[in-house]
């Protein structure tokens, strides 16, 4: 049998020795921990954003993650707890085993604090966390000719005054002055008197004013969409619930919003007269964007009217300068007023004759847009399409016209929506997507002012061994 010792010099070595082993262990354990702890961080709230509301992808291109997942509250809290479950799962291993087979923790780490103190929902900045994103999905977008088109549009349209031109007041004058001279008396029989008929076919033109543009210009009204929605259900109508706004990150590397590229992007994912998206709530879309109405109906009669407004502006303007149609004007207002025996009255006779013509003119530059065709916005003698006696029957004297140059009903459309208030566009936009997505199962309460895009955590673990750390990080789709 051998006898075993130790001197004192081999037992202090032990110690220091152990102690530096156990130290490099202990700092070893600290130095995992962190790294755990921040490929964890990333994971779970990665793993948040990977809960993108699938039919607000698949239907506009938008990455948002709905803080109710689907159910009755919006609220942060939701998310909090979700990145907390993700968190743990990833933190603790998933042991099975027993005994010998199962696997020591070595940081026996647990969630601590997960609180989200910043997150941008769609609606913050008036609605400029939304079109951050849409700016990034229309970055390859040629944005020369939106601006070709709606901008340049806008502005001939300012130019000649066209949006604030009072045309009907003009006329009213002219008829005024009609009043105000007034027309002969005849005996009829003894002792009664009664005025000489003018017989003006301007009269009748205009009496088809109150017919309602949609009746006169549609070959069969009744094919329009009758839908009606509740606008107080909608974001545009509600109060809003806010986040925190755009954060810094996503501000350095997104694209800046551009109006033009919004209104591009609107054109893309959205309806119009002629152009209905299949799956959409209201058909006209484009249109409640510009008119805000909460039918079909007025949202597509609010844009006619609008139409008719701009063309009977601008087509006054041309007729005003067409010798040849003065001169018809002239001879009809001369033949009226030598039967009536009223000649001082030819001159305002032949004014509102213009502005008839004018008019049924305009009807028909609109019936043309609705039915495909395009009008420029000032015409020449070659592009006029009504006779002078279309104001003796002006239902008749339309016709279906589906050619001509110039702009056509989308591009008047894109000159509305970029005159509209950005504010009123975007949120009537975001109406547009709550109404589809909703028609989607299990989003029946779905809503734009509940999703956000991007958001910061402040997170905490806890070791058994008595270690804790803490970080904050942002993440989002940027």
């Amino acid at each position: 049998m051998r006898k075993g010792y130790i001197t004192v010099f081999l037992t202090l070595s032990l110690t220091l020795i152990l102690s530096l082993v156990f130290t490099l262990i202990e700092g070893a354990r600290i130095s995992a921990v962190r790294m755990k702890f921040e490929c964890v961080a990333d994971i779970s709230m990665n793993s948040v954003l990977a809960e993108y509301h699938r039919e607000l992808l698949r239907q506009y291109d938008l990455l948002f993650v709905d803080m109710s997942y689907g159910g009755n509250t919006a609220d942060i809290g939701n998310t909090e707890a979700h990145l907390k479950s993700y968190m743990q799962k990833n933190l603790q291993p998933q042991n099975k085993g027993s005994g010998y087979g199962r696997v020591k923790d070595f940081l026996a780490m647990n969630t601590g604090r997960v609180h989200i103190d910043q997150y941008s929902v769609a609606s913050d900045d008036g609605g400029s966390v939304l079109k951050r994103q849409v700016a990034d999905y229309m970055a390859d977008y040629p944005l020369g000719a939106v601006i070709e088109k709606a901008g340049l549009g806008a502005s001939e349209l300012a130019s000649y005054g066209l949006e604030t031109r009072d045309v009907q007041a003009q006329r009213r004058g002219y008829e005024a002055q009609i009043e105000e001279i007034g027309l002969p008396q005849q005996e009829v029989e003894e002792g009664v008197f009664e005025e000489v008929p003018l017989n003006n076919p301007a009269d009748a033109a205009n009496a088809t004013r109150s017919s309602g543009v949609l009746n006169l210009v549609l070959d069969d009204p009744s094919q329009v969409s009758a839908v009606k929605i509740s606008p107080s259900d909608y974001i545009s109508h509600r109060l809003l619930q806010r986040g925190t706004g755009i954060c810094r990150e996503a501000v350095e590397v997104s694209a800046e919003p551009n109006e033009l590229v919004f209104q591009a992007y609107l054109f893309e994912k959205c309806g119009y007269y002629g152009k209905e998206k299949e799956e959409s709530l209201l058909q006209y879309q484009m249109e409640y964007i510009v008119a805000g109405e909460d039918t079909d109906w007025k949202n597509l009669e609010y844009v006619a009217k609008r139409l008719l407004r701009w063309r009977e502006a601008a087509n006054v303007l041309y007729i005003l300068t067409d010798s040849a149609k003065i001169a018809e004007a002239q001879a009809m207002a001369l033949a009226l007023t030598a039967v009536c025996l009223c000649p001082e009255l030819a001159e305002p006779v032949k004014y509102t004759i213009l502005f008839a013509w004018a008019y049924v003119e305009s009807l028909q530059d609109v019936k043309t847009l609705l039915s495909g065709g395009r009008v420029p916005i000032i015409k020449t003698s070659a592009d006029w399409k009504t006779g002078i006696h279309s104001i003796e029957n002006v239902r008749g004297s339309l016709s279906q016209d589906g050619g001509g140059r110039g702009l056509n009903y989308q591009e008047y459309l894109g000159i509305m929506l970029f005159l509209e208030d950005p504010n009123v566009r975007t949120f009537r936009a975001m109406d547009i997507m709550e109404m589809d997505i909703r028609r989607t199962a299990g989003n029946a309460r779905f809503r734009m002012d509940a999703c956000f895009d991007t958001y910061t955590a402040d997170l905490s673990v806890a070791s058994g061994f008595g270690y804790s750390c803490e970080l904050s990080r942002c993440y989002g789709y940027y």
